[in-house]
């Protein structure tokens, strides 16, 4: 009697909407967001992640080192949250590190006190804003191991490099001396970066493809010489636009391109930037020092660069 009353029912259903019958949607996996309030509930946080999920950081200290591994997708991003007062502290190894976390945004919150502050590895889309990031060993920011279309955006770092060995880069994408990490089309906008950063505030390395430097703040005070860090930027990958940024501070050039391995440090483009070299004392002091520049390895320099101070703009002919 039940399934004959259904049936009848259901016919009815069908006969109101035209001869169809409509079924109910399923509800999707909502999406979270996750209050944290200490580290314990962090590290649970970060693997237990889904795609649309928020994790938002109370203000607040979490000691120790956070790693996450879960992909999220470009259409449903997790989101690591919280402000300047949330502090991630490591005692060494690195404060964040997303391996393998595709299309993760960080945000607003500080990273201080490791090796090395946020690295990313083997992650597309990763989305790094407004972050703060010092007192480090090594360096602030890590795209490396093929991750590609990362974005690193409106972060304050500085006082990197502290053990002393040259290894400081406030950004640094991709790996010395290899060509098989392709961290390729990494964008750097809008950043503050020094003072006492002890590498080159930003190192694109060799065989990556299509970064973009742009709108960027840079005070080389920092630079110690050491692994040849004399300039605010250090362009050894191919296609790169450097463009809009203002350096202070260094010992001698503000740019800087150069061949590691052949082919590569070639196809970038230097626009409307502005170097003051006031105080440099290296041998070249040159707003923009293209190293490798040949008819098979190309480097354009416009004129709407500008330099204060040094010895000149640049060493390669100027184009408008």
């Amino acid at each position: 009697m039940r399934t004959r009353t259904l049936l009848t029912s259901l016919l009815a259903a069908a006969t109101a909407t035209g001869g169809l019958l409509l079924a109910a949607p399923v509800p999707a996996s909502a999406a979270s967001t996750v209050e944290v309030t200490t580290a314990a509930q962090l590290k649970t946080a970060l693997t237990a992640a889904k795609p649309g999920d928020t994790i938002h950081l109370a203000d607040g200290t979490y000691t120790g080192n956070f790693k996450a591994t879960t992909p999220a997708t470009s259409s449903a991003r997790i989101t690591l949250t919280g402000s300047a007062g949330a502090v991630l502290t490591a005692g060494g190894g690195y404060g964040l590190h997303l391996d393998g976390a595709s299309h993760w945004t960080v945000s607003g919150l500080t990273v201080t006190g490791g090796q090395k502050g946020i690295v990313i590895d083997a992650a597309k889309g990763v989305i790094v804003d407004g972050v703060t990031v010092h007192g480090l060993d090594m360096e602030g920011v890590h795209f490396r191991n093929s991750s590609t279309d990362g974005v690193i955006r409106n972060a304050r770092i500085y006082d990197t490099g502290n053990d002393g060995r040259g290894m400081g880069e406030g950004v640094y994408v991709g790996t010395a001396n290899t060509l098989s990490d392709r961290s390729d089309r990494i964008q750097i906008l809008d950043n503050t970066i020094g003072p006492d950063v002890g590498g080159e505030n930003v190192d694109i390395k060799e065989g990556t493809t299509g970064a973009q430097i742009i709108g960027n703040t840079f005070d080389g005070s920092g630079l110690t010489g050491a692994n040849y860090d004399d300039s605010w930027v250090d362009v050894k990958g191919n296609e790169v636009l450097v463009q809009d940024n203002a350096g202070t501070r260094t010992s001698n050039d503000g740019y800087q391109t150069h061949t590691q391995q052949p082919g590569w440090g070639c196809g970038t483009v230097f626009k409307d930037n502005k170097s003051t070299l006031t105080g440099a004392t290296g041998a070249t002091q040159l707003a923009i020092d293209v190293t490798n520049f040949s008819s098979g390895c190309r480097t354009t320099v416009t004129s709407t660069n500008t330099v204060t101070a040094g010895k000149g703009l640049t060493n390669i002919p100027v184009t408008s």
